[in-house]
């Protein structure tokens, strides 16, 4: 947990000590993540859909909101993160195939998005930055030390929050 980038692919999820947290191509996905700005310790989650009662798979908690972020504080807390001191950012939740579906239909990423931050305020965790929605895909790369993120959509601007 010291000092390096990881990978958090598509169900999972990873926590980092001053590292590097990433998630490569965000499509309707969105990437959560915890940071404790005192302990210098972050925690990831790359989930995939807003709920357990969209998938029949349901044995990898990082893949629903609902389960991705009591689990990120659990293993944050006992890795030394401060419960009170959490804070969250999100990133992701595209809705890729817009133009595809009925006029006025809810997207999967603007789901997940909502999903997302339904349970952070169940958690009572503030969110202090968002990029989310849009029509293209974003990486981000979550540096755990400080909190920021850097994200950067596919084909545009990279953003810093």
């Amino acid at each position: 947990m010291s000092g390096r980038e990881q990978f958090v692919r598509v169900a999972e999820w990873a926590i980092e000590r001053e590292g590097v947290l990433a998630s490569l191509g965000l499509g309707s996905c969105v990437a959560i993540m915890l940071h404790d700005p005192k302990a210098c310790i972050g925690g990831m989650a790359h989930i995939l859909l807003p709920s357990k009662s969209l998938s029949h798979d349901q044995d990898k908690p990082a893949k629903f909101p609902e389960t991705a972020v009591p689990l990120l504080i659990q293993r944050l807390v006992a890795a030394g993160a401060g419960r009170h001191r959490l804070v969250a950012k999100l990133a992701g939740g595209a809705s890729m195939f817009a133009q595809l579906m009925t006029p006025g239909s809810v997207q999967m990423g603007e789901r997940n998005i909502a999903a997302s931050r339904s349970a952070l305020r169940e958690a009572a965790i503030p969110i202090i930055g968002e990029a989310v929605g849009g029509e293209r895909g974003r990486s981000v790369w979550f540096h755990t030390g400080d909190g920021h993120v850097e994200s950067r959509t596919a084909g545009g601007d990279a953003v810093t929050f």
